[in-house]
């Protein structure tokens, strides 16, 4: 689980839920529109580098700054990620798709129009079925399919920077022409906690396709909220729009904060707004942006500089005026599609007979899901129950108590397996595995070199297995404790687990309890 997921997770442990505590009165229906930036090294439409952070400006090329004369010329690889990521969703994509212009005015929009996909899109049709389980919120996971609508490209807007001491704006134009894809989600969801799951397996499944980076944090990948709330066997109400929601966690606060926020206003007598609202993350509420009652025209018209995009859809020669080289093989691609996420999920739960719960956890968590691979994959003998377990309960715990994130962590999968490995030999046990953990996590300067075993050499940390140890140890806890031992004798069998409670403290919590709990039933008899 990263830290964005255990935020998220303490978020749902405190928070209320104002739809599920509505539900008796008011359904509500939310649909999403995800921008994702796509993973090219150049622009939609030019040359220019699509590098996140350069200097001001330093990324733009002529027609970027929409200089007179220059023409676009469409990347192919941004057309591929598309059509790979439509393929992976289950889209129909357009044999011939074409390219509009969308006329608004922004000081960091040179051209004064966008060139986008609205009528004739890239791909459409398409479902996403996803996992919902939080931790504590949810008891069980349970599936949620949301239908895509469509799927386009279309160019980003530069940047307006503000600044009010100098009271002047200036304009970086280095994310103008950046490529997106926006993805165009039917109205299925019903809560904050199926929005952000959705959101989430949505960039799991980008991240395997490789056709986004997803780094909200960087503006790879935005959200907008459509949110509204009726009574039920009534028709749909007012919908309100909660634009570029930056972060997991803040999608399902900003969607339960509006569902909550419109049920208000409706129960007081007011009138729900169509309009479009920020979400502000440091007061965690949304903020009225303009009104939408007045529908805007866009004055969408094709855009006259692109050709109609044709791609190959059937596993047929191109014809005498194509080359292979400028041709799009859906086909091609689609075999190139790897392993998804929920096609994971089911062979780790087949493979490993691990529970659902547990495999979602471990998907859901790309990091932690390369450790379980590598660990398990390098070592057949390896229990993968084990392992998985121990991921969870033991590395989470550690991680979250030194408030890290696991793409963060230090500890390479190779240590994480030498632990496991010791575990399931019965040399070490979970408390301290965790101090080695512990261990690896604080020694910043050799950690990559520290083998978990020397540090349990190092201080004396290895299980105590030797059956006459073990059995000193007990018949000295019952030698100190007379009147614990004629309890359990009497029939107070609790009195036994205070023994070995006992046994446990007097050995530093080394010994091997099962063992210990067997003798002490032996000798008490």
């Amino acid at each position: 689980m990263s830290l964005s997921n255990r935020v998220l997770y303490r978020y749902f442990s405190s928070a209320k839920h104002p739809a599920k505590n509505a539900r008796t009165k008011w359904k509500s229906v939310i649909g999403l529109e995800v921008h994702a930036q796509l993973n090219t090294k150049s622009k939609l439409f030019s040359g220019a580098r699509a590098t996140f952070g350069a200097a001001p400006n330093s990324c733009v090329a002529l027609f970027d700054a929409s200089i007179p004369g220059t023409l676009p010329v469409l990347n192919k690889n941004a057309v591929e990620l598309g059509v790979r990521t439509a393929l992976a969703l289950g889209c129909s994509v357009s044999a011939v798709s074409m390219f509009d212009r969308k006329h608004y005015f922004y000081a960091d929009l040179p051209s004064g129009y966008q060139i986008t996909q609205q009528r004739a899109p890239l791909a459409r049709g398409g479902a996403l079925s996803f996992p919902v389980f939080v931790p504590g919120v949810t008891k069980t996971p349970y599936y949620k399919t949301a239908r895509l609508h469509q799927l386009q490209l279309e160019q980003d807007s530069g940047k307006s920077l503000h600044d009010p001491v100098e009271r002047k704006s200036l304009v970086d134009l280095n994310r103008a022409g950046i490529p997106l894809m926006e993805l165009v989600f039917e109205p299925d969801l019903e809560t904050g906690e199926e929005a952000a799951a959705l959101v989430k397996e949505l960039m799991l499944i980008l991240t395997r396709l490789q056709s986004c980076s997803c780094k909200m944090e960087d503006g790879a990948l935005r959200v907008d909220a459509n949110i509204s709330v009726h009574l039920e066997n009534t028709p749909l109400g007012t919908r309100t729009e909660v634009k570029n929601i930056g972060s997991v966690r803040a999608v399902a606060q900003a969607v339960d904060y509006e569902i909550q926020r419109q049920i208000e206003v409706l129960d007081n007598g007011g009138k729900i707004h169509n309009e479009t609202r920020a979400w502000d993350s440091a007061a965690k509420t949304t903020v009225a942006m303009r009104d939408k009652e007045v529908v805007q025209d866009y004055r969408f018209m094709p855009e006259p500089n692109l050709p109609p995009l044709h791609l190959k859809l059937h596993e047929t020669a191109g014809t005498e005026m194509e080359s292979e080289a400028d041709v799009i093989d859906v086909p091609k691609l689609g075999h190139s599609l790897p392993e998804l996420p929920e096609q994971t999920r089911q062979r780790i739960i087949q493979m490993h007979q691990l529970s659902n719960t547990i495999a979602i956890t471990l998907v859901n968590d790309i990091p932690l899901h390369e450790h379980f691979r590598v660990i398990t994959e390098k070592s057949s003998g390896r229990s993968a129950k084990l392992v998985a377990n121990f991921l969870i309960n033991e590395l989470l715990t550690i991680l979250n108590r030194n408030k890290l994130d696991t793409a963060d962590c230090c500890v390479t999968s190779g240590q994480l397996g030498t632990i496991v490995d010791m575990l399931q030999e019965n040399q070490l046990n979970v408390q301290y595995a965790r101090r080695v953990l512990q261990e690896l996590l604080s020694s910043a300067d050799d950690r990559l070199q520290m083998c978990p075993r020397e540090i349990v050499t190092t201080n004396h940390w290895f299980l105590i297995t030797d059956e006459a140890q073990i059995r000193q140890q007990c018949e000295d806890v019952i030698k100190r404790h007379p009147k614990l031992a004629d309890k359990y004798r009497k029939g107070k069998e609790k009195m036994l687990y205070a023994l070995a409670g006992e046994v446990a403290k007097a050995s530093e919590e080394k010994i091997d309890m099962a063992r210990a709990v067997e003798l002490l039933k032996e000798m008490l008899k």
